[in-house]
């Protein structure tokens, strides 16, 4: 009896102390709501297991009943982890044209001759892109949530990033530097973190990784030819409060800032390669020649989400990633092992297409496109609600329970995501408690001032 009341009372304690410091975190991310849950769940699930210590007539039932129920729970929870078929991992079987995408479509200039030539081939996409070159634009002044300081900050990182432009390749050293593959993979990575990286993978670089054609400035039409054996993939996180403003000026302004913030390493790593007799290139924004998701995810740094995003176990959609192509000898990340459970939590959580302004994801299971099984948004849908509001959106990044903070009550969350199947479903359940079905848009950050005209 003294033993089992003892067992009890320590689990009430645990169960009152996580509660406890669930509230405190939440109060601290300033979520109301999530605060006001965990003291419910504070002040109520302990009673079960505090409560008897005080009745001893029905202790004697009550405990042994509690712990084999509990004890059942821990091991249903974490020992029951299938990897079920449906739920893995997809390569994909295609090479994608840049010419599809929306950036290429948008430098499009109506009554060109590259213009005329791109609708008579694809003329399925003509009615919706005249849709969307009917809204203010992205960082337009005319646009829904227009903001001179943010845009502008925006817009300075944007052209920073062109500027970049120019050195993204180069002229390779004729003397080479011979390290082994491991001296210099672990070089890399340990200097590209120490400058801020998030987290960094290398990958075996594959032809679907790459587009087969160029579609942006002046390289348009040209076929592209994979030249290298590994891809180095770096992430870079977005700051939560910045993000959780989606789609508000802060949005798009954080987004501009990280891709910056992942293309001056990726150039520098790029530029360190060649120095040391490595051919090798950086894939930044604006300058692409392949997908930089699915590098990253090959190399081992998450999973495509159902918003057509990576997901990483930290931050969820909220990075932005560049990739350093090379011929340097690394060594290769090892698969990662979440992808199983973060597409079957994709399939139950559902949060991003709820929220999306522009009903661009999809609410489906994951389905066959070009030859793959995946999720695949509405892009014309997508960039036609860009267009309108004048940033890159971000509201299903926001939302995403992935995305939380890195603290210590979301990491322990995406690590039950990750160890167990019935806390899937349960980690659904508690973020739509927690933060809504449909969270709304915050505030900017304070210190982003509202500028006068």
């Amino acid at each position: 009896m003294y033993l089992t009341t003892l067992v009890n009372l320590i689990i009430g304690i645990v169960v009152f102390v996580i509660s406890i410091t669930a509230m405190m975190i939440s109060a601290y991310e300033k979520e109301t709501r999530a605060s006001i849950w965990s003291l419910i769940f504070a002040l109520s699930l302990p009673v079960p297991f505090l409560l008897p210590a005080f009745i001893p007539a029905v202790a004697g039932s009550v405990y042994p009943v509690s712990i084999i129920i509990i004890t059942s729970f821990v091991l249903l929870a974490f020992l029951y982890n299938p990897k079920q078929k449906k739920f893995a991992p997809v390569k994909p079987a295609m090479q994608h044209d840049e010419r599809e995408t929306m950036f290429s479509r948008r430098e499009l200039e109506p009554g060109s001759k590259r213009y005329q030539d791109y609708y008579t081939t694809h003329p399925e996409h003509h009615d919706p892109d005249k849709k969307w070159r009917q809204k203010p634009g992205l960082l337009n002044s005319d646009s829904l949530f227009y903001h001179p300081v943010s845009f502008a900050a925006a817009e300075a990182s944007f052209e920073t990033i062109g500027k970049l432009g120019p050195f993204i390749d180069g002229p390779v050293k004729k003397i080479q530097q011979k390290l082994s593959a491991k001296d210099l993979t672990h070089f890399i990575k340990k200097w590209m973190l120490k400058q801020g990286i998030a987290d960094i993978g290398v990958a075996e670089m594959q032809p679907y990784h790459y587009y087969h054609t160029k579609g942006r400035g002046s390289a348009y039409n040209q076929a592209i030819t994979p030249q290298h054996k590994y891809g180095v993939a770096l992430t870079v996180e977005m700051d939560e409060s910045m993000i959780n403003a989606a789609p508000k000026g802060s949005a798009v302004m954080e987004s501009a800032e990280k891709y910056l913030k992942s293309g001056v390493p990726a150039v520098q790593l790029a530029t360190f390669l060649r120095e040391m007799g490595y051919d090798a290139k950086a894939h930044i924004d604006g300058n692409y020649e392949l997908i930089c998701p699915l590098v990253a995810r090959d190399a081992a740094l998450g999973e495509i989400g159902r918003m057509g995003l990576l997901m990483t176990p930290g931050q969820g959609p909220r990075v932005r990633i560049a990739v350093v192509t090379t011929n340097a000898p690394l060594v290769l990340s090892k698969p990662a092992s979440i992808a199983y459970s973060m597409n079957e939590f994709c399939t139950y959580c559902k949060k991003c297409a709820a929220v999306c302004p522009g009903q661009a994801i999809s609410f489906n299971e994951r389905k066959v496109h070009d030859g793959v099984l995946r999720w695949k948004i509405n892009s014309e849908s997508c960039f036609t609600y860009w267009q309108t509001a004048g940033t890159d959106c971000g509201r299903c990044m926001a939302v995403c329970p992935y995305a939380h903070a890195n603290n210590l009550l979301h990491n322990a969350v995406r690590s039950g995501i990750r160890y167990s199947k019935l806390f899937r479903r349960v980690a659904v359940i508690l973020d739509d408690l927690f933060y809504g079905k449909r969270p709304g848009s915050k505030s900017m950050p304070n210190w982003i001032p509202q500028a006068k005209s």
